[in-house]
């Protein structure tokens, strides 16, 4: 247990190393010079000599602004024209530096949004690709602010690095030799010990900042990942009447998040403070020994102008510097959790070069399969399974018998331990995943919809269906009377996780969307689990209708949806307890004909209860009571 002052190890922030700063780096950098781009490659190119030739303009200014003031200080020179060209030269010399600068992050812009949507696009693709079990163990509302800070800090590095950080780099270099050509080396060297004493203050500070806005993001992730999960089990929330726990809980990760966000902003300013002193103090010598030389003769005024105008010059994008290495500090922290979801490797891959798996008739063989999730928790054992082109085979069990991993085995979740899994007679661990999940249909027992429209939902089983299409399988599910007796009929919303919809609808959209899927297989897990018996007795109908020449698997708890399969396959433990058709199971008493028994009577006992007048089952109550 964590006390209220303690995060958990979860949030505890230890600050970005150089190296993985550089390894962070290295990743962009592809995406700023991409592959078979031309016309991005070119408007990098274009962009550097914009660069360039903003930043040679911008260090012309202040040498135009010497030798205006230099003619201006002449009587001879005041009367001419010499003054007033200098003065306009000075003026064009500005805005050509602010218009090269400006048409640059124009023509570059395209450059790095589209870097960034890139790698964005990356993460979601790799994170659809990673295992089943990466995301039963995920906080989907913390690893979505994960991507969400990861692509704007990739924003912010880019921008800065481009924008800011190497065209001051350039412009300083470039004032230093200026400043060592007209006037003096000690000019150069005191302008430069500045800008380094500056620089090494920014990134020692920055560096202990970094650490807390590290903190100060976890605790943010944390805290949003706990609200989105409690608000996403609202319904759960409600029964147990745990708002109080929940906004505490909340409040908890909020905590941290403030006590970070108090110390990330002291630091800041203590930064700003050290900054700003390091800057004043390298101003005043300089402009110290600029005035020194005016009085001994050896400067003019306009030198002595012109030495304050440059490092007036350089003060501002030296303070953006300061701004922009914050920025690219805390962009690197955030980039380097979402690079790190890149890293996660696919614990299901398909082999190099996998083909898309053949045509068939759709027969399945599991072959004395072995799985575990954990070294420690064994779940099947030796289980060898035949169904037949065409034939519907179903499994059965007790709760944890290993019947829902059948499933998430035949879907390539994951692979088997030991043993393997063939369909037509192909190891589906040699075919492309997406080729075998094409060639499978489910109806899930727990049906979460997107929060869409309800024809957006079915559709999603075949996304370039016709509209007849949809509606065709909406009827075959017996919902089709139901969506159109609505409003807004298919351009309904659903809701978040389809909560607008009871249990019975929502499934039924499901089937829906399984029958326009049109697969060679299809696979019912639990798929009638929250229909009423009516409800239920329709859509076997229709299943049975839907099934016709499929081979189908039905994962089952009630015994009652699975008499008429062509086999039943019972589950205990792990192992295949029994086989055979209904009447055989029946016939020979073992686990199925027990399961069956004690069903039937529940069943029964059900009925009577809710046959009893309203007051006998009230008595009953008060009976059981006293």
């Amino acid at each position: 247990m964590f006390d209220s002052m303690t995060p958990p190890p979860s949030v505890r922030a230890t600050p970005i190393a150089p190296t993985d700063a550089w390894k962070v780096i290295r990743l962009v950098l592809p995406h700023l010079w991409p592959r078979n781009a031309p016309e991005l490659r070119l408007r990098v190119v274009i962009g550097a000599i914009l660069l360039i030739a903003a930043k040679v303009t911008n260090v012309s200014v202040p040498v135009l602004y010497k030798h205006a003031v230099d003619s201006l200080s002449t009587p001879a020179a005041q009367a001419v024209a010499v003054p007033i060209l200098l003065l306009v030269a000075y003026g064009v010399a500005r805005v050509l530096a602010q218009g090269f600068g400006e048409l640059r992050d124009a023509i570059f812009a395209k450059v790095a949004q589209r870097a960034v949507r890139r790698v964005a696009l990356q993460t979601f693709e790799h994170l659809h690709r990673l295992s089943l079990r990466f995301h039963l163990e995920r906080q989907t509302g913390g690893l979505s602010r994960v991507i969400e800070r990861g692509t704007l800090g990739m924003s912010f590095v880019i921008n800065f690095m481009t924008f800011n950080i190497i065209p001051t780099i350039l412009e300083i270099l470039l004032v230093a030799g200026v400043m060592w050509a007209l006037f003096d080396w000690r000019f150069a060297l005191v302008t430069m010990l500045a800008i380094l004493g500056y620089v090494a203050f920014t990134v020692q500070l920055s560096e202990w900042r970094s650490m807390l806005v590290r903190r100060m993001n976890d605790s943010d992730t944390d805290a949003n990942a706990k609200a989105i999960d409690s608000l996403l089990n609202y319904e759960t929330v409600k029964y147990f009447g745990n708002e109080a726990h929940e906004a505490a809980r909340f409040d908890v990760a909020r905590q941290r998040y403030e006590r970070a966000a108090v110390r990330s902003r002291i630091s800041l300013s203590v930064l700003n403070v050290g900054q700003g002193a390091i800057i004043s103090t390298g101003l005043v010598v300089v402009m110290a020994m600029a005035g020194q030389g005016v009085i001994s003769g050896t400067m003019t005024l306009g030198d002595f102008v012109a030495v304050n105008a440059f490092l007036i010059q350089l003060y501002q994008p030296l303070n953006m510097l300061g701004f922009a290495f914050r920025e690219i500090r805390d962009g690197l922290v955030n980039m380097e959790k979402m690079f790190d979801l890149l890293q996660v490797p696919e614990e299901v891959a398909d082999r190099p070069g996998a083909p898309p798996l053949p045509a068939g008739p759709g027969a399945i063989r599991f072959e004395h399969v072995d799985f575990r999730y954990e070294a420690d928790r064994p779940i099947l054992h030796d289980v060898s399974i035949d169904i037949a082109p065409g034939r519907t085979v179903a499994i059965v069990g007790p709760s944890g018998a290993g019947k829902s991993t059948i499933s998430r085995i035949l879907y390539r979740f994951y692979d088997v331990a030991a043993g393997r899994v063939l369909i037509d007679g192909t190891d589906i661990r040699d075919v492309a995943q997406q080729s075998l999940r094409a060639a499978i249909g489910i109806v899930p027992q727990d049906t979460v919809l997107f929060n869409d429209t309800i024809y957006y939902n079915i559709a999603y089983g075949r996304p370039a269906a016709t509209k007849a299409e949809v509606e065709e399988a909406a009827r075959l599910a017996r919902i089709h009377d139901f969506i159109a007796a609505l409003p807004k009929g298919y351009e309904t919303m659903v809701g978040e996780r389809g909560l607008k919809l009871s249990g019975g609808e929502k499934q039924r959209v499901a089937i829906a969307r399984t029958i326009l899927k049109n697969p060679r297989i299809l696979l019912f897990d639990e798929a009638t689990s929250a229909l009423d018996t009516r409800t239920e007795q329709e859509i076997l109908a229709s299943l049975r209708d839907v099934s016709r020449g499929r081979t189908t698997l039905v994962i089952a708890h009630r015994l009652s949806t699975v008499v008429d399969s062509d086999e039943i396959v019972v589950l205990v433990d792990g192992r295949v307890a029994e086989r055979g058709s209904h009447a055989a199971l029946m016939a020979r008493t073992g686990v199925y004909a027990d399961m069956w028994r004690r069903q039937q009577e529940a069943a029964e006992e059900a009925e009577r209860k809710a046959a009893e007048p309203a007051s006998l089952r009230a008595e009953g109550h008060l009976a059981a009571a006293q």
